[in-house]
């Protein structure tokens, strides 16, 4: 045992790691997203390891003593049974874990303390701790039945006013040019044959530009990034009744809520007028939530 352990933060767009010993962070690095779907452990995990490695050589490292990770799509026993089986194949470490995104982040923002977690990025999800400890949790269904609020659902709604907007069904938009420009296409056929390969991450990387679109006052894109945060804000208050005696901690994490993320400012001045919330502004750091699970995980 070299008293090494790695934290893994795993999204559907990035992918990140951190290094530390038993008291501190050493090292990161970053790669592209590795979100467990069924059938794709062993792809996600060699992601995932890749990634670990490169952070493991910057602490000087080559294995670790234990490694959680944290990843989107790991919720249910199948998926993450899978995930880990792969995870304990690449021989990162002596030791290995797996949970979901939104189990690391909750501890990362409240290691020891009642609180909601809402995590938006490709996906979307939240979580919340009750005062006895148990966790509660609302969304994070995936893009096919969910996901509402999240980079994926801000992008496919912007694809449905495009195509609206095209056909004369919907208001004319800037729009239109901002996710062309973003999907690399030069007219509205080549948009489509796009649309017909993209991924969730692909969609989902059309969400800064709505958002920034909707900034610059245009009046679709607005309609979308509200709603988004309409969605994100319910995922809080359903989770209200479970989540202790107001007021409730919320705390932002992923991709469009880090502290960089561009939709952060809309959904925390939303929360600011939801009954009972109290917003903490700090950054969650989800991948030292994933460090201090993995300096707990036993053999």
């Amino acid at each position: 045992m070299n008293g090494i352990f790695v934290g893994v933060n795993v999204g559907g767009t990035r992918t990140t790691a951190v290094v530390g010993n038993a008291t501190g962070v050493l090292s990161r690095a970053s790669g592209p997203g590795a979100a467990m779907r069924p059938g794709r452990a062993s792809q996600c995990a060699a992601t995932i390891a890749d990634v670990a490695r490169k952070a493991l050589a910057g602490a000087g490292e080559l294995t670790a003593e234990a490694i959680m990770v944290g990843a989107a799509g790991a919720g249910r026993e199948g998926e993450r049974m899978a995930l880990l089986e792969a995870i304990r194949n690449e021989a990162v470490a002596e030791r290995a874990g797996v949970t979901t995104d939104i189990e690391i982040a909750l501890v990362a923002a409240f290691p020891d303390r009642p609180g909601i977690v809402v995590n938006a990025g490709t996906g979307s999800i939240a979580l919340a701790r009750d005062p006895q400890g148990k966790t509660h949790r609302a969304g994070g269904y995936g893009w096919q039945m969910g996901d509402e609020g999240s980079g994926y659902a801000i992008g496919r709604a912007a694809m449905s006013a495009v195509s609206r907007a095209h056909d004369g069904r919907g208001p004319a938009t800037k729009l239109t040019l901002r996710v062309m420009a973003a999907a690399k296409a030069s007219s509205f056929d080549q948009f489509v044959s796009w649309g017909t390969t993209a991924t969730p991450a692909d969609v989902a990387a059309l969400a800064p530009g709505v958002i920034e679109m909707a900034g610059l006052g245009d009046q679709v894109a607005q309609g979308i990034v509200d709603y988004a945060v309409r969605e994100l804000v319910l995922l809080v208050t359903a989770l209200q009744p479970h989540a202790g005696p107001a007021p409730n901690h919320v705390a932002l994490a992923g991709g469009l809520l880090a502290a960089e993320g561009l939709l952060r400012p809309h959904i925390v001045a939303k929360l600011k007028e939801t009954r009972g919330v109290v917003v903490d502004e700090h950054e969650v750091d989800a991948g030292e939530g994933a460090l201090v699970l993995a300096r707990g995980l036993k053999g």
